[in-house]
């Protein structure tokens, strides 16, 4: 099996790499960034590309993938929905136009294409005209991630905010375990998806807890 991440640097794409790259019906992997990974495996590859509202340039490297996982993300915090539009909606269809096989998009608890929050509307209306291809899609919704086996998110408020928090990750698997997952099970999830699990195509954190297993 061959799956293409977009986003392997970020929390949640290095999970989705660890869990990847254990799974032993994977054979490769390839991962798109506008720089070269530090990380390093006999079944890893790294595309360097710099415009992801254009990938035609590596699609032929980016050929007979068996899954897309687009893990790709920025903070809302500060932006306008035209700078926040670009990677969290152009660049995951241009992904789904490109790389072949199934896709699973990183998209977040609460997205809506109705809402009046700014991320969840364009969240949302990425799930939906992704949900809308004729190919298998699945969307994944985290709450709560906790990061594990020493991930850090690449944004720093982020960092500071899972460091500062960090005790209420037992709290909340107690009071919300529908809204708590962790680096491990999400990217286990978007493996077990890639090799044709059954599941609703939008899952949220406990869906996505059980698909892992």
């Amino acid at each position: 099996m061959k799956i293409v991440i977009f986003g392997a640097s970020g929390m949640v794409g290095q999970g989705a790499l660890c869990e990847a790259l254990l799974d032993a019906e994977v054979d490769s992997v390839v991962t798109v960034g506008r720089s070269p990974s530090a990380a390093t495996d006999p079944k890893l590859r790294h595309v360097v590309h710099a415009d992801f509202g254009d990938l035609s340039a590596i699609a032929a490297e980016l050929a007979d993938a068996d899954a897309c996982f687009y893990c790709m993300g920025v903070t809302s915090a500060g932006l306008t929905e035209a700078e926040y539009t670009p990677v969290t909606h152009d660049y995951a269809l241009e992904a789904a136009r490109v790389v072949g096989g199934t896709y699973v998009y990183v998209s977040g608890e609460g997205a809506d294409a109705d809402s009046k929050t700014m991320w969840a509307r364009v969240k949302g209306r990425t799930e939906n005209e992704l949900l809308a291809l004729d190919r298998p899609v699945f969307v994944v919704r985290p709450g709560f991630i906790q990061p594990l086996h020493g991930i850090t998110s690449r944004t720093r408020i982020y960092r500071y905010l899972y460091s500062w928090s960090s005790w209420l990750f037992p709290v909340l698997r107690r009071v919300a375990p529908k809204m708590v997952t962790t680096t491990e099970l999400l990217g286990r999830s978007m493996v077990a998806l890639a090799k044709g699990a059954h599941a609703d195509r939008v899952l949220r954190s406990d869906e996505i807890n059980r698909v892992a297993g």
